[in-house]
């Protein structure tokens, strides 16, 4: 690697204000909900693309939400299948749920028994970007609901700017929901414990104790939605227990079994197969047990989770679907033989990949960027087959850059392009639309960036395959996982259920060699002729914000040749001195100085637009006009209404890492100032590291924290369903 010399100091850029942006959260510490993927549902597809982005997304939930409530029903009065023997809190639970699905409220002694085990804390919320507001809803909640619900937030000490979207988490009867249950408030993104608990003594005076069962229940269901803005689809029992403790709930088990018994969660039990776990079994009767004698009943070790209806039932339907891949078998488009010539006209692991797809309705394909072409040419093989077959990325920057992958493979021509986005497939605005029965009109769907699909997405995708339809699932195990809930690629890597082809194509160059020396925990040093790689020290954060803005200005365009609006600058979060707000406010001062006319914006500023909580789409400002802000995102033009910009875009160039998966730039800066340390993990590095094309210049300041971070700090644990479900619906899951 090579070793920029230190330039003299610009006093200008060694001091750095951090903007106060109302709406903007720093990553990692004010997450918001994830939400799914837009999906139209059923429909004629020409009408769906008529739809604005953000109706599509509120059709899709609305359709998931009534599939939910319909699989709800056909589950009432069916107790949980333990799938093993049970006895102490497990089985009371099961019997909890049972009462709870018959009608009936629980005993109150079923969470009276003691844990054996110490409590563990519930896990951090994984650092992520996340855009503080919520989801953009078709209509605003009506002006006298906004209004009443006011008066009650101030009668409470709350904010007036909270009113609308209170009004839109509770909908009608806002404000008599609240004065009832003051800690609803909790529903509202931002909102914290302590400050619903200030707003409910205000509202409620003598009365207010903590330990109201009203408070409890919503303090539980706060703590698992913050679990699921970290990733995790449920959480295990003594971990929500112990964090309700740590809130000052008096009674922990009581408050979760107050909450399952409303509805407002659920809890499950999942067999496990881990040596060493808790083994727990079914009580005897005593007569049973003598006739019996020494014979040893079986145990297996189980695990109780409680998680929100959203994201179980989300889970359940993803394993309902993949498990049908599983074991349907696919169309009978093209001969074994043709098949086999189309294998033989690629190589490698390409040709691995087209017999996999060939028998089997679900394959995993894992690799790096270079890894591309080889779903590029099962693409082509597909299509010069008769298929019917696309590809979905992550975002538009990845569908360009797929694409012309896809056209150096030859893929026979069609009507339309064979590439779009996730969201722009299951809407309706990309892709080849959806047949008379509501599936998705194709034979073959091939997923890249699968990392980034969180439980809901995956689920929205496997509905829409009708059967006998493939799916490949391709992407990079190595990188940030997703921003919504749930580990779904790797999950399903773990559990074995279908074939799994690992691309041998390396990442050429230096930098591919560094960065697939991450992937194994090793942070080399590379030889880089061209200055491939650049090494910048840093003291401290005003020199780190200094050395930022002169790569991006000057150093790169001139040693590389990379003009600074194709250099990206990724950060490991927003807030602090060398955060991606501080920095984008230094470098709009260099690169593109003006007033901001228009919501701090001018023409030509970079931007990040977020359509939807968790996909960052990079862009440019065209104009403002009485429309609202015009944008350029990946040659596409959108136009973002006044009342949506402060959520929704941020000035660009600079991101965090989540923000930039899925899109690469000839050349990177990836800035690592002294307070990132915490934040560091090999899946961010490898992250960070992998958006560079061309050139690498890292602003270093974390000393051997980066090395460290690379050898010995993993991905965060997630706890998930996924493969407990799949288990008893495959073979050879587990």
């Amino acid at each position: 690697m090579s070793t920029e010399p230190e330039p003299a100091e610009d006093a200008e850029a060694t001091e750095v204000a951090e903007p106060r942006t109302p709406g903007a959260a720093a990553e990692g510490t004010a997450p918001e909900a994830a939400v799914p993927e837009a999906a139209t549902g059923e429909g004629d597809a020409e009408e769906a693309k008529k739809l604005s982005e953000a109706e599509a997304e509120l059709a899709a939930q609305r359709l998931e939400r009534e599939r939910i409530e319909r699989r709800k029903a056909e589950k009432q009065g069916q107790p949980i299948p333990a799938g093993t023997k049970l006895s102490g809190k497990a089985a009371d639970l099961l019997a909890a749920v049972r009462a709870v699905e018959s009608g009936e409220k629980p005993a109150a002694a079923v969470f009276s028994e003691p844990e054996p085990a110490p409590r563990r804390a519930a896990p951090q919320p994984r650092q992520q970007p996340v855009s503080a507001g919520p989801v953009v809803a078709s209509a605003a909640p009506a002006p006298e609901n906004v209004e009443s619900v006011t008066r009650v937030l101030a009668e409470g000490g709350a904010p007036d700017a909270l009113a609308p979207q209170v009004a839109a988490a509770l909908g009608e009867g806002a404000d008599e929901q609240l004065r009832a249950d003051p800690w609803q408030l909790l529903r509202v993104a931002g909102v914290r414990p302590e400050q619903a608990d200030g707003f409910a003594r205000a509202l409620l005076g003598a009365e207010c104790a903590p330990d109201d069962e009203r408070r409890g229940r919503a303090v539980t269901v706060w703590l698992l939605e913050q679990a699921a803005l970290a990733g995790h689809t449920a959480l295990e029992m003594p971990a929500l227990t112990a964090a309700l403790a740590q809130r000052a709930v008096p009674d922990p088990d009581a408050a979760v079994q107050d909450t399952i018994a409303e509805g407002d969660a659920l809890v499950f039990q999942d067999a496990l197969d881990e040596p060493g776990a808790p083994a727990q079994r079914e009580p005897e009767a005593e007569g049973e047990a003598e006739a019996e004698g020494d014979e040893e009943v079986e145990e297996r070790p189980v695990r109780v989770l409680v998680g929100l209806e959203r994201y179980a039932l989300a889970e359940e339907s993803l394993a309902d679907g993949l498990a049908r891949l599983v074991n349907s078998v696919p169309k009978e488009d093209g001969s074994a033989a043709d098949w086999e010539r189309a294998a033989a006209s690629a190589e490698g692991s390409a040709a691995e990949l087209i017999r996999a797809v060939a028998g089997h309705g679900l394959v995993l394909h894992t690799g790096g960027e270079a890894s591309l072409a080889e779903p590029a040419l099962l693409l082509g093989a597909a299509r010069g087959l008769g298929l019917r077959a696309w590809a979905a990325a992550h975002g538009p920057v990845g569908r360009d850059r797929f694409a012309a992958q896809v056209a150096r493979a030859d893929v026979p021509e069609a009507d339309e392009p064979a590439v779009a986005t996730v969201a722009g497939l299951l809407s309706g605005a990309e892709g080849p639309g959806r047949d008379a029965d509501g599936a998705l009109d194709l034979d073959l769907l091939v997923v890249l960036d699968a990392p980034q699909l969180d439980v809901e997405t995956a689920a929205l995708l496997t509905e829409s395959l009708a059967d006998g339809a493939r799916l490949v699932l391709a992407g990079d195990p190595a990188v940030l996982w997703s921003v919504g809930p749930g580990r779904v690629f790797a999950d399903l890597l773990a559990a074995r259920i279908c074939p799994q082809i690992a691309s041998r194509r390396p990442d050429p160059g230096p930098l591919g060699e560094l960065v697939s020396g991450i992937g194994i925990g090793e942070l080399n040093q590379v030889e880089t002729p061209g200055k491939e790689v650049v090494i910048v020290p840093v003291r401290d954060a005003g020199e780190a914000v200094h050395r930022t803005v002169q790569l991006v200005a000057d150093s790169v365009p001139r040693a590389i040749g990379v003009p600074a609006e194709e250099t990206q600058v990724i950060m490991p979060g927003h807030g602090g001195a060398v955060g991606t707000r501080a920095l984008n406010v230094v470098l709009k001062e260099r690169l593109n100085p003006g007033p901001g006319r228009f919501g701090g914006f001018d023409p030509g500023d970079r931007i990040a637009y977020s359509p939807a909580p968790g996909r960052t789409l990079p862009g440019r400002v065209v104009k403002a006009d009485a429309d609202g802000l015009h944008l350029s995102c990946a040659g596409e033009a959108v136009v973002v209404p006044q009342e949506r910009v402060e959520q929704s875009v941020r000035h660009g160039w600079a991101l965090t890492a989540h923000q930039a998966v899925g899109s690469r730039w000839p050349a990177v800066v990836v800035v690592l100032p002294g307070d990132a340390v915490q934040a560091l993990s090999r899946p961010w590095v490898y992250t960070a590291f992998g958006r560079a094309d061309r050139h690498l210049s890292v602003v270093h300041g974390v000393d051997q924290a980066l090395a460290r971070a690379v050898a010995e700090i993993p991905a965060k644990p997630r706890t998930t369903r996924l493969p407990a479900l799949l288990a008893p619906q495959i073979p050879t899951a587990g």
